[in-house]
């Protein structure tokens, strides 16, 4: 198994993730750069991040990088940072996993995540522990800087038409989860001309009232608060921001397909161009491209994986159906923050959500898991055996088998030993109908 999963590399935080671990990974990073440049250094609020980021700026001392200790910041505040100010970048994370998690996740210098190749490079020098120290005199310059956040939230207003937001004055309630948006989303939404209703917004590590992830059936207060107050839309985020999830003026929860649908769909109205995502989102996007006569590039799962063939191929929007989507006009990366703003220019347009949301094409979901010992020999009987038949199959991560009506993904996990196994289709019966199909293969050959 990878050292670097999806999302850097993520386990309970003193247990799998220790300062050692931290300190050996910022080494491993030092040594690659050659010992030269700079890094940035931030943090989400989890109640180990403090350690850990500490940890992480004496191995990059140690291997005799300058350190820019940028503090408490979402994910993609870091990026944006880094992508100006520094050379590379350590974000101590484990986004949306519960509270007991923490993580680390490296940037590359232009602020997109660290592509595969390197992680492989990097990964490399972990296990060997052959690191460059530093002579004493070389041992690194640690600075402060507590403008990353400042400067995130203005490009952010400078990437949207924020004129046009602030005539509206628009109320929106926000559920921060006493993660790392805590410290940008509300001041965002304000600069924007809008009231702002928080709650959870408080930089709380433990997460007492939620887990980091922004599912519905944390949201009911959310959903009530936007009902009651009159708001015109609602937001919760996950522990670093990265994503974000909606609800309509009405106080229904948007999924997040759907979401990423209509976002697609907003944006190739007035910038046609080609657009991308991974192989397990929904139909909806590709429904969403033949409708804009361009192009959808499927990729595989994780969002380095989109916004590197985004910066390849020029795309004008992707993303992932997971809340995560990606403003190449911002920067290649996941933005919570930055898809908040997208979405009230939307509604400054004159669009409802609850409108836009309703011209998304419907579909159908269906997923299950199956615990495999043999991953790669199962995966590859698997291929073999589709690959002989005669739909249309996709091997860009798993193996996606397409239908007149519908698909099925199967796919390994990159971080326990299961195939997961998806369906959609136009009906629930025929969702559950070709996941089922995808789940006797898969014990067939098991």
């Amino acid at each position: 198994m990878a050292f670097f999963g999806t999302n850097g590399v993520r386990g309970i935080a003193n247990e799998y993730i220790t300062p050692q671990l931290a300190i050996d990974v910022a080494r491993s990073l030092g040594t690659y750069m050659g010992s030269k440049g700079t890094v940035a250094i931030g943090r989400d609020t989890r109640a180990s991040g403090e350690m850990l980021k500490s940890a992480a700026i004496a191995g990059a001392l140690s291997a005799g990088l300058t350190v820019i200790d940028v503090g408490i910041c979402p994910t993609p505040s870091v990026q944006y940072y880094v992508k100006e100010h520094s050379d590379a970048g350590i974000v101590v994370t484990a986004s949306h996993n519960p509270r007991e998690y923490n993580g680390i996740k490296l940037i590359a210098g232009d602020g997109s995540e660290m592509s595969r190749e390197a992680e492989r490079e990097i990964e490399k020098l972990y296990y060997s522990k052959e690191f460059n120290a530093a002579s004493w005199e070389k041992t690194g310059d640690l600075r402060h800087d507590s403008n990353a956040n400042e400067f995130y939230i203005n490009g952010i207003i400078n990437s949207v038409d924020h004129e046009l937001i602030r005539e509206k004055k628009f109320k929106v309630v926000v559920d921060t989860g006493c993660g790392a948006g805590s410290v940008t989303l509300p001041f965002l939404i304000r600069k924007l001309g809008c009231e702002v209703i928080t709650i959870n917004g408080q930089t709380d590590g433990t997460f007492p009232w939620r887990n980091p992830e922004p599912t519905p059936d944390v949201l009911t207060e959310l959903a009530d608060i936007v009902k009651k107050s009159g708001a015109n839309m609602g937001v919760a985020q996950d522990g670093d921001a990265d994503r974000a999830v909606f609800f309509d003026e009405n106080g229904n929860f948007i999924e997040e397909e759907i979401q990423l649908a209509m976002m697609a769909k907003y944006v190739l109205a007035r910038n046609k161009g080609p657009i991308v995502t991974p192989v397990s989102s929904s139909s909806r996007m590709l429904d969403v491209a033949k409708e804009a006569d361009v192009e959808l590039t499927w990729t595989a799962v994780g969002s380095i994986n989109v916004a590197r063939k985004m910066m390849e191929i020029g795309a004008v929007f992707g993303g992932e159906g997971n809340g995560g989507l990606i403003f190449p006009e911002h920067q290649y990366c996941r933005d919570g923050a930055m898809a908040c703003a997208k979405f009230l220019e939307i509604i400054a347009n004159g669009q409802k959500l609850s409108e836009l949301a309703a011209s998304v094409p419907a579909y159908f979901n269906s997923k299950t898991k199956i615990r495999i010992d043999d991953l790669p020999g199962t995966m590859e009987h698997v291929k073999k055996e589709v690959l002989e038949g005669e739909n249309k199959v996709d091997t860009t991560d798993g193996v996606k088998i397409w239908y007149e009506d519908g698909w099925v993904l199967i796919r390994p996990s990159g971080t326990e030993p299961i195939i997961r196994i998806f369906a959609e289709s136009k009906s629930k019966e025929r969702a559950d109908t070709l996941m089922n199909e995808g789940v006797d293969l898969v014990n067939r050959i098991k």
